[in-house]
């Protein structure tokens, strides 16, 4: 086996790898050898199949087995004995003619290309100062979530029999849809609740509604959107005869003892605790996320080294994608849907090449600081991504444990975060009090 570097171009790294016809002629020999004592074939006793016979019948496909495995070796080696750690896998290129290779009429010769990791010293985190916001957690904002929860537990009460409907009210109705004078399917319903103003069913319907009481009969005149989803209906105007049998009110509850224990607990008092817990638990995730953030940008502005071209392009490649997807959805931001494409591009690949820089940084940082993270840890991760697919659990599990890449991408930001927790922990953070709203204000991406 030969193997030369060619080009060495920042971490850029080319490798000429040559393998003689010779040396895997011998391989695939021996290869048949190993597996020759195993063979049943029909015609020749069992172990007794002859070398020439098996290279005749399997020698292709062996020679393809022994070329992939001596590309993965030889490829480490180069690796291992250019003391080169790679940032990726390597990119190889055949030379010449792979079939008379795999025939034996060539040798093998390919090149190897890989980016390679860059040289750096990290920042010491004890030399770090991190500010980190907190924001007390108020009566006032225990009321005021105290009070979303009972808007949450609206109850709808009779209104009485001469009373109409107004907008937040519950009518019961029976209806039936037509079109063209016929009942069209899926267009009837009895004893139909129907909250005005909740927008549930097709525009016109909850607003004729208004201004009804007990006993009404009303035709509601109506016509579907034109992308409904039932393509028999799209776009069709329709009458629904309609019959009001009950306007009920919308009473929300007073936040006593008894909504407490309606709740299931035990108390007003265990009711406000939880809240308070709950708004607590907010604030510490928003309090860790800006110091997080500070953190990433102290790191960043204390680092600069050449980063593996490959990382980079990958990483504005899936950054540019999920754009791609916004914009396609609408979701982008109206400055964003007027600038140039090449000015977007410069944009984004700076967020790439950050993104690439501080994910090396906090691997050698953690490096350095031998940071783990355990099986525990990952099975936990596993188990919550698998419970977002209900029904399809098992599914999932097996989808991670056999996909390494998969597993790389789950095992990535539960490191990330314990580098992170272990920086703040070696690092000066000094805490500043702000507001609930300073504290969760979105911060420039």
């Amino acid at each position: 086996m030969e193997v030369t570097q060619t080009k060495a171009e920042g971490l850029s790294r080319t490798f000429e790898v040559k393998v003689s016809a010779t040396e895997l002629q011998a391989k695939l020999a021996q290869r048949i050898e190993e597996i020759r004592p195993q063979m049943k074939l029909k015609g020749f006793r069992p172990g007794k199949v002859p070398a020439a016979h098996v290279r005749k019948m399997y020698g292709r496909d062996l020679m393809g087995e022994l070329i992939d495995k001596l590309v993965n070796e030889t490829n480490q080696k180069a690796l291992e004995d250019s003391a080169l750690r790679p940032a990726g896998q390597p990119a190889v290129k055949m030379d010449g003619d792979i079939e008379k290779v795999v025939k034996g009429e060539a040798d093998l010769a390919y090149q190897m290309n890989v980016d390679v990791m860059p040289e750096f010293t990290p920042i010491d985190a004890a030399s770090l100062t991190i500010t980190r916001p907190v924001a007390e957690v108020t009566d006032e904002q225990i009321d005021e979530s105290l009070k979303r929860i009972a808007g949450q537990n609206i109850k709808y009460e009779p209104r009485g029999a001469d009373e109409v409907s107004v907008d937040g009210d519950a009518v019961i109705v029976d209806f039936v849809g037509k079109i063209d004078g016929e009942a069209f399917e899926g267009g009837t319903a009895e004893q139909q609740s129907v909250v005005l103003g909740s927008n549930r069913f097709i525009p016109g319907f909850e607003e004729q509604l208004v201004g009804v009481k007990a006993g009404d009969e009303k035709e509601l005149n109506v016509s579907f959107p034109e992308n409904y989803q039932a393509a028999n209906l799209a776009g069709k105007a329709a009458v629904f005869e309609t019959k009001v049998h009950e306007v009920r009110a919308p009473q929300t509850p007073e936040i006593d003892e008894e909504f407490a224990k309606g709740l299931g607990l035990e108390s007003l008092e265990q009711l406000r605790g939880l809240v308070r817990d709950q708004i607590t638990a907010e604030h510490a995730n928003a309090s860790r996320a800006k110091a997080k953030r500070d953190l990433l940008d102290k790191l960043d502005a204390a680092h600069s080294f050449d980063l593996p071209p490959g990382m980079v392009e990958q990483e504005f490649n899936q950054i540019w994608q999920q754009l791609q997807t916004e914009m396609d959805a609408g979701r982008v931001s109206p400055e964003e849907k007027v600038k140039p494409e090449d000015e977007l591009k410069a944009e984004y690949r700076k967020i790439a090449e950050r993104r690439v820089r501080l994910g090396l940084v906090l691997a050698e940082m953690g490096r350095i600081s031998d940071v783990r993270i355990t099986e525990q840890e990952v099975n936990q991760a596993l188990i919550r991504e698998a419970r977002q697919y209900p029904g399809q659990e098992r599914e999932v599990v097996q989808f991670f444990q056999r996909n390494a890449n998969a597993m790389a991408q789950l095992r990535a930001p539960i490191y990330e975060d314990k580098v992170v927790d272990h920086i703040l922990a070696v690092a000066t953070v000094e805490e500043a009090t702000v507001s609930r709203d300073d504290l969760f204000k979105e911060e420039d991406a």
